[in-house]
């Protein structure tokens, strides 16, 4: 079992890293568009993306969020040099189809909007008024920029 969990983590990392590629490729959001500076998600989502990283993803990315050696880290510079230019609609989509490895239906898409918002407050993005949707084409509107 063990290995087999080591597995799914090591494949969904290699495509992490293609998909990561591809995305920087597409389009970025339209000029005017918002940025995770604009305060897009709420103190109460991020806190029960709190609950939800913690029984969901903090096995293989830690309780820190500084991944693991095959999970990537969602806080620093790894993460900023794997997100920033990119939307919190391509961050959503990868952890939607792809996390957790051992099952990605195991999570809903409500709780990984908010496990996003957990990830934008750990990076010390601000949080506003109103919360991230569970929608990718809704959050594909969301720069990731890393420095306002």
């Amino acid at each position: 079992m063990k290995l087999r969990i080591a597995f799914l983590v090591l494949a969904t990392a290699w495509t992490a890293g293609l998909t990561t590629s591809s995305l920087r490729a597409q389009a970025a959001p339209a000029p005017g568009a918002r940025t995770v500076w604009d305060g897009v998600y709420t103190d109460a989502q991020a806190e029960r993306g709190l609950a939800a990283y913690k029984s969901a993803c903090s096995e293989c990315h830690g309780a820190d969020l500084t991944g693991d050696g095959f999970a990537p880290a969602l806080t620093g510079a790894e993460f900023a040099g794997n997100w920033n230019e990119l939307s919190i609609g391509d961050l959503f989509e990868r952890i939607r189809i792809s996390m957790p490895p051992s099952g990605p239906a195991t999570v809903t898409p409500a709780q990984k909007a908010d496990i996003v918002a957990y990830v934008m407050k750990v990076n010390k993005y601000p949080a506003g008024t109103t919360e991230l949707e569970p929608k990718t084409d809704v959050l594909k509107q969301i720069k990731i920029e890393m420095k306002k």
